[in-house]
C-alpha cells in the first residue's frame, strides 16, 4: 500500500517475548478433512462462552493461510512421515491440528517475520521506550518515546498506531513471562482513552517449573505427556475422564491446585512424567524444555517426572478493538496480546496465541495503512513531549527516604500471586485492591538511584512499574465486578457459571476520578451456551 511504516521496540525485535511460544500454532486445513468451524467451536467452548463468536470465526477462517504464508516465508516446520507439515494435539480441542517446529514454534515465526522486516527495509527503532501516546482532537496522532542510548525524549507523529506490546505477565509473580513483559501497551491505550475488556481473565498454564516458573510446552502432553500426584496416580481421571490432560488448560489447572492442596502434591507441585515417550521423541520434538528441567530443576525429563505447578502465562484481557484491529480512539489500533479482539474469552486455547497475533496482526496493519494513505499528519511539533519531560525530570530529581521500585513490585506480583490466581473470593480480591492502593501510594515517592541519561534501566523500570500498577488495578476490579465463575476467572464464593447475568464483557476506562465500569453483550452466532465438559 506503500504506507511509510516505523517500528518501536524496547528491546531488539528478536528478543520479544515471542520466543517463548513453544508449542505451535492451530489451524483447521479444510483439505485435511478438518473445517475450520470445528476449530471456531472448540475455541468457543473453551472461551467458556465469553469468546465472541463472530471475531473467532474470523480467526479460524484465516487460519490455514496465516501458516500456509509463514511456510512460504520460510518457516520450517516440523513434518509428518509422509512429509507433510506434522500436527500436534493442543488442549481443549478434539482434532489434532496444532501445526509446530519442535518446542520453539514462536522463535522460528519470529525470525522469519523479522527477516521480512528487514529485507522491506522498515525502520526500526530499537531500544526506544513509549512513555505516552499524543492524542490531539480525540485522536491518536503519534506518541512520546526515549531513546534509550541517549536518555532523549522525542516526539514521532503517525497518521496511524498500533500497539503490539504483548502482555503483562510481569505482574504477577513468578510467570513464564519475560521480564520485559509489563503491561505497557495495555496501559498506554488505557490512558489515551481506550476501555480494557476482560482484564479479570488471567490464564494460568497447568506446567510451569516449580523452581522458577519457567514454561514446560503443552507440547509435552500433546505427545502423549501425563500428569501424576504424589501417589504416582493420573488424577485427570477424576475432573476430565474423556480428554485427561488434554482438556482446556482452566480445567487442568484448576485440577492441578486442588491436587495440591488436598495433600497429594509434594511440596507445592505434582508432577509431568514423560518418561514413557522414550529419549529420541523428546530430542527431537521437546528438546527445549528437556534442557530447561535440566538446568532449572536438575531433573531429566528422559528418565524422571518434572516437578510442575500452575503459573501464570497469558492475558486474555485487554484493549478492546474490533475484528480489524480498532479502538475507540481513531488511529489506535491493537493486536496480539495488548489487545482484546475477545476470541479468547475466559479460557485461551493453548496455541491459538501465535494465531490471534497473526490474524489480526494482518488485519490492523492492512486497516491501519489504509486509513493513513487518506489522511494528512496532524500539526504537533517537539513540544508536544515536554510534560514527559519535565515528569520524568521530576522522577529523577528526587532524593530522600524514598525506596526503589522493585520492592514495590515485587509486593505487587507476590500479592497478585496469591490473590488473583487459580483460585478466588471477594476477601482476596478486596485484600489486592487495599495492597495495590498502598504501593501506588509508595509508587509516588520512588526515588530512581541512577541519574544518567545513557541505558538509564532503573528508569525505565521505574516507568514501567507505573504501567504494571494500572493493569494490576483493572485485573483486581474485574475480578472483583465479576461474581461467578467462568474460565479462569474462579470465584470460590461463586462457584458456578451464571449466563443470566454475566454473560457479558466487562469494560474500564480510566477517568480523572478512577476507572468506570461498562458492559458489552457477547457475540454469539452460531453457538449457543452449554454446560462445558471435558
Amino acid at each position: 500500500m506503500g504506507a511509510d511504516v516505523a517500528v518501536v521496540t524496547k528491546v531488539h525485535p528478536v528478543r520479544s517475548h515471542s520466543n517463548a511460544a513453544q508449542g505451535g500454532i492451530n489451524a483447521a486445513l479444510t483439505e485435511r478433512g478438518d473445517p475450520w468451524e470445528d476449530h471456531a467451536f472448540d475455541t468457543v467452548k473453551g472461551s467458556d462462552y465469553l469468546g465472541d463468536q463472530d471475531a473467532i470465526e474470523v480467526m479460524c477462517g484465516e487460519a490455514g493461510r496465516e501458516v500456509i504464508a509463514m511456510e512460504h516465508m520460510g518457516v520450517i516446520f516440523s513434518r509428518d512421515d509422509e512429509g507433510r507439515l506434522g500436527t500436534r494435539a493442543f488442549g481443549g480441542q478434539r482434532q489434532a491440528r496444532t501445526f509446530f517446529v519442535a518446542d520453539f514454534t514462536g522463535q522460528a515465526l519470529l525470525h522469519v517475520l523479522y527477516e521480512q522486516v528487514v529485507q522491506a527495509d522498515v525502520r526500526v527503532y530499537e531500544e526506544w521506550f513509549v512513555i505516552s501516546l499524543i492524542v490531539e482532537g480525540g485522536e491518536c496522532c503519534g506518541a512520546v518515546v526515549m531513546e534509550m542510548r541517549s536518555g532523549e525524549v522525542h516526539v514521532i507523529r503517525a497518521k496511524a498506531v498500533i500497539m503490539a506490546a504483548g502482555g503483562l505477565g510481569r505482574v504477577f509473580e513468578p510467570s513464564t513471562n519475560a521480564l520485559i513483559c509489563t503491561g505497557d501497551g495495555m496501559a498506554l491505550a488505557y490512558r489515551a482513552g481506550a476501555p480494557l475488556m476482560d482484564m479479570e481473565m488471567v490464564q494460568y498454564h497447568p506446567t510451569t517449573l516449580k523452581s522458577n516458573g519457567a514454561l514446560m510446552s503443552e507440547g509435552a502432553r500433546g505427545e502423549g505427556a501425563y500428569l501424576i500426584n504424589a501417589e504416582g496416580e493420573r488424577f485427570m481421571e477424576r475432573y476430565a475422564p474423556n480428554m485427561m490432560e488434554l482438556a482446556s488448560r482452566d480445567v487442568v489447572s484448576r485440577s492441578e491446585q486442588t491436587e495440591i492442596n488436598e495433600g497429594r502434591g509434594v511440596n507445592g507441585c505434582v508432577f509431568l512424567d514423560c518418561r514413557h515417550l522414550g529419549e529420541k521423541l523428546i530430542n527431537e520434538k521437546l528438546l527445549q524444555i528437556r534442557d530447561l528441567g535440566r538446568d532449572f530443576a536438575n531433573v531429566d525429563m528422559a528418565h524422571e517426572p518434572v516437578p510442575i505447578r500452575p503459573g501464570m502465562h497469558y492475558q486474555m484481557g485487554g484493549v478492546k478493538t474490533d475484528v480489524d484491529g480498532r479502538t475507540s480512539v481513531p488511529g489506535l489500533y491493537a493486536a496480539g496480546e495488548a489487545a482484546c479482539v475477545s476470541v479468547h474469552g475466559g479460557n485461551r486455547l493453548g496455541a491459538n496465541s501465535l494465531l490471534d497475533t497473526l490474524v489480526f496482526g494482518r488485519r490492523s496493519g492492512e486497516r491501519a495503512a489504509e486509513s493513513a494513505g487518506a489522511m494528512q499528519h496532524a500539526p504537533i511539533g517537539d513540544s508536544a513531549g515536554d510534560i514527559e519531560r519535565a515528569s520524568i525530570q521530576a522522577m529523577l530529581d528526587r532524593d530522600g527516604d524514598g525506596e526503589l521500585f522493585g520492592r514495590i513490585r515485587l509486593e505487587m506480583g507476590e500479592t497478585m500471586n496469591a490473590r488473583l490466581a487459580v483460585f478466588r473470593d471477594r476477601e482476596g480480591i478486596q485484600e489486592a485492591m487495599s495492597k495495590l492502593a498502598e504501593l501506588r501510594e509508595r509508587y509516588g515517592r520512588v526515588v530512581v538511584s541512577d541519574k544518567g541519561k545513557t541505558f538509564n534501566t532503573n528508569l525505565i523500570f521505574t516507568l514501567e512499574l507505573g504501567f504494571m500498577l494500572d493493569c494490576a488495578e483493572a485485573i483486581a476490579l474485574g475480578a472483583l465486578e465479576r461474581e461467578e465463575s467462568r474460565g479462569a476467572h474462579y470465584r470460590t464464593d461463586a462457584r458456578e457459571r451464571d449466563d443470566e447475568n454475566w454473560l457479558k464483557h466487562i469494560l474500564l476506562s480510566k477517568g480523572p476520578e478512577g476507572p468506570s465500569v461498562e458492559y458489552l453483550p457477547v457475540a454469539i452466532t452460531q453457538w449457543q451456551p452449554q454446560a462445558r465438559t471435558y
